[in-house]
C-alpha cells in the first residue's frame, strides 16, 4: 500500500505555452473522459510551484495510440457547451476524491 501513496504524491506537471508565448508550469490534476473524448484538468502554477486563486484548466487531451512515447496533444475547448460538461465532470470527480478521503480516514 505504500508504494501506491508514494506515487500519489508525486506531482505530475506540464510546461504550456501560452498564446502570448509565455510558458506556464501547471500539475496535472486528472485526465477525464466525458462522452467518448478525453480531457486533462491542470492546475497552473506560479514561480513558487504554488497556485494562490485555485482556478484550474481545461484541455482536450489526446494520445497517439501508435507511439505512445509521443508528446500528447491539447486542444483548447472553443465550445461553452462542451466546457460546462467537462466542469460538470470535474467537479464530480472532486466529490468522489473527497468521499474516497472520508471512507480512507
Amino acid at each position: 500500500m505504500a508504494n501506491q501513496k508514494d506515487y500519489e504524491d508525486e506531482e505530475m506537471t506540464v510546461e504550456l505555452e501560452l498564446e502570448d508565448g509565455s510558458i506556464v508550469n501547471c500539475a496535472v490534476i486528472t485526465i477525464l473522459a466525458v462522452e467518448g473524448k478525453d480531457y486533462i484538468v491542470l492546475l497552473p502554477l506560479d514561480e513558487n510551484g504554488e497556485n494562490e486563486d485555485g482556478e484550474v484548466w481545461f484541455y482536450g487531451y489526446s494520445e497517439n495510440p501508435d507511439d505512445p512515447n509521443e508528446e500528447p496533444e491539447l486542444s483548447f475547448i472553443e465550445d461553452d457547451e462542451e466546457y460546462e460538461r467537462v466542469a460538470d465532470a470535474f467537479d464530480e470527480y472532486l466529490d468522489s476524491c473527497e468521499f474516497d478521503e472520508l471512507v480512507d480516514e
